[in-house]
């Protein structure tokens, strides 16, 4: 059999997913009596809640005999370092793009890891239903990029035969073959186009792992691509390490990827994609060798965290009402296990109680904190920070490349408050009354940026980003200009007392909700905090008067997700995460410990 490995590679939300159905449907095996779910490699919860990919999945379909293994990988820049990763594993990428939007700033950072890898990216141009679509702009903006990425001759073909797509209908067709009611056209050019990999069944056996996994039964998985010979169970091996040393060990398991399953093998062979077990120190960037002089494969880098955060124990007044795992010790455990397999997180535990988590961004690590509320963890959170570097003696910050698309009038509010966070704009055009910009802005500008963004803009602005290099440090930035509103007592919060605070800033909470001295029940229209009581409730007297009585109208309160309120709060904040309720509080709860820790 052959065997071709490709890598479906696109930015957030242009159809990846939903590309990988159709060809998972397109499968010589598919039993259409048991159909596919809509994103069915979406099969987390989070992934199906959010409407993105977070993790990398590798799936295979049989297609005229070949097998071909589609790896979805994720479009958001926080998981760019999986993509790196999984790109050393397949012979070509397919790469999706919006027939609007065109190339966005993940298509360009995946786009350029591909080139440089020397893989000739397939180019598939989605969405064509679209009323805006606009295919032969899209194609000249790929062209720029390519030839700006240093692309070669060769690696630019595949943009004078595009194929073009309806994912979400199942339809793709070519210049060539243009009246197509199916997705075989992508596959038969796949098949074409795309060498199928080496397969040298006499040579030792080596791979190399670029993922892992976690089975509570088979242990530590490591998931990567045979490059040369047979592996089967029960093989003594040789782990070449990343620093060179080599050690022994024994597959106990091997998993082969069919459809959505992963299927049980006596061995597999050169060219396929598998997962294996028994090895429980394996890591990413290992060789995994039958023959101990085997020569081993590059290291895989592993980009380095760019935010940190402080995680701990619940210790407000509420603590330990709604978590089923409230102890250090627990939380401990729980990273513990999450560095089995979360490759880009980095947790330092020498720090007492107060773990520092650090990660790519902050979806990153917003998604770890959901998963631990979901499994039933009650945890505190700091505000992110962003991790310097010094290169020369000087402090040298990260830069992200930011790419926003606003209607026309719009411009001037976001291109100010930018500014105002040390962003430098690069670029400006106007195209049919959509405005479209890109700048150079610290990760610490862009920290508390998306939920202004959305306001300023009315919710009809487009904004990502991603990380381009280190450069020296910007200087201070504000975060937020404005302060919390802070509850002076304990009790449950009054329609009488929050009617009369919203004239002074936005409320975040609701009438009859349960609060504490020190928690953020609102944001301040001042440039200072506020201490107020939203516990008072009108006096009551014997007395009626006309139009005294009127039914209290309240504003509807600004209810807080759980990446809203890490946008939010500052230094001296916490966010107080349980399995039910996300709440935001000082770390010093009383006035008198604020104004003793503020000196």
């Amino acid at each position: 059999m052959a065997y071709r490995n490709i890598a479906i590679i696109a930015h957030v939300d242009h159809g990846k997913t939903t590309l990988v159905d159709e060809l998972l449907k397109a499968d010589d095996n598919f039993d259409e009596r048991v159909g596919l779910e809509e994103r069915a490699m979406d099969s987390n919860a989070q992934e199906q809640e959010r409407g993105i990919t977070i993790y990398s999945k590798n799936t295979g379909i049989t297609y005229k005999g070949n097998k071909i293994n589609i790896v979805d990988t994720p479009g958001h820049a926080d998981f760019g370092s999986e993509v790196e990763r999984v790109l050393r594993t397949v012979d070509s990428v397919c790469l999706v793009v919006d027939a609007y939007e065109g190339p966005m700033p993940q298509t360009k950072f995946v786009l350029k890891k591909s080139l440089e890898l020397g893989l000739h990216p397939v180019v598939v141009i989605n969405k064509m239903d679209k009323p805006s679509a606009r295919p032969e702009w899209v194609i000249d903006q790929l062209f720029d990029l390519f030839v700006t990425l240093g692309a070669t001759d060769e690696q630019c073909d595949h943009l004078n035969e595009p194929i073009y797509a309806i994912a979400r209908e199942g339809k793709a067709w070519t210049d060539a073959n243009p009246a197509q009611d199916n997705i075989t056209p992508l596959l038969d050019f796949v098949m074409e186009k795309v060498e199928h990999a080496s397969n040298d069944a006499s040579a030792p056996f080596k791979m190399q792992i670029a993922n892992l996994g976690f089975d509570n039964f088979l242990g530590r998985l490591g998931i990567g691509r045979v490059y040369e010979g047979t592996v089967k169970v029960g093989q003594e091996v040789f782990v070449t390490g990343n620093d060179g040393s080599k050690r022994k060990g024994k597959i106990t398991e091997v998993l082969t990827n069919k459809g959505l399953e992963k299927e049980k093998s006596k061995e597999a062979y050169a060219g396929d994609i598998i997962t294996i077990a028994g090895i429980p120190d394996i890591f990413v960037g290992e060789t995994i060798s039958g023959d101990e002089n085997v020569e081993a494969m590059p290291p895989i880098t592993i980009d380095e965290p760019t935010l940190k955060m402080e995680f701990l124990v619940n210790n407000s007044p509420f603590a330990g009402r709604e978590g089923k795992f409230v102890t250090s010790r627990q939380i401990r455990d729980r990273l513990e296990k999450e560095l089995e397999t979360n490759v880009w997180l980095k947790v330092d535990f020498d720090s007492g109680d107060n773990y520092e988590v650090a990660g790519r961004g902050e979806l990153h690590l917003s998604v770890l904190i959901e998963t631990m509320r979901r499994e039933g963890f009650e945890l505190q959170v700091g505000a992110p920070v962003v991790i310097m570097q010094e290169e020369n003696g000087k402090k040298m910050e990260p830069i992200e490349n930011v790419t926003i698309s606003v209607p026309s009038g719009a411009e001037g509010a976001v291109i100010a408050e930018l500014g105002k966070r040390k962003g430098l704009m690069t670029n400006m055009v106007d195209e049919n009354g959509i405005v479209n910009l890109e700048f150079s802005v610290p990760t610490r500008g862009l920290l508390g940026f998306k939920s202004e963004f959305t306001t300023m803009t009315k919710g009809e602005g487009l904004l990502s980003s991603s990380f381009d290099k280190f450069e020296e440090y910007k200087g201070v930035i504000e975060k937020r200009s404005v302060g919390s509103m802070i509850s002076m007592e304990n009790g449950k919060t009054m329609a009488y007392s929050l009617f009369n605070l919203q004239d002074r800033g936005t409320i975040f909470v609701e009438p009859a909700t349960e609060i504490y001295e020190g928690m953020i029940i609102g944001e301040s229209n001042k440039d200072q905090d506020l201490s107020v009581n939203a516990t008072k409730n009108k006096k009551l007297t014997n007395v009626r008067a006309s139009g005294t009585d009127e039914a209290l109208k309240l504003t509807p309160p600004k209810l807080m997700s759980l990446e809203e309120a890490i946008d939010y709060i500052s230094n001296d904040e916490y966010v107080e995460v349980t399995p039910e309720t996300i709440r935001l509080r000082k770390k010093y709860l009383t006035e008198t410990d604020r104004k003793r820790n503020k000196k």
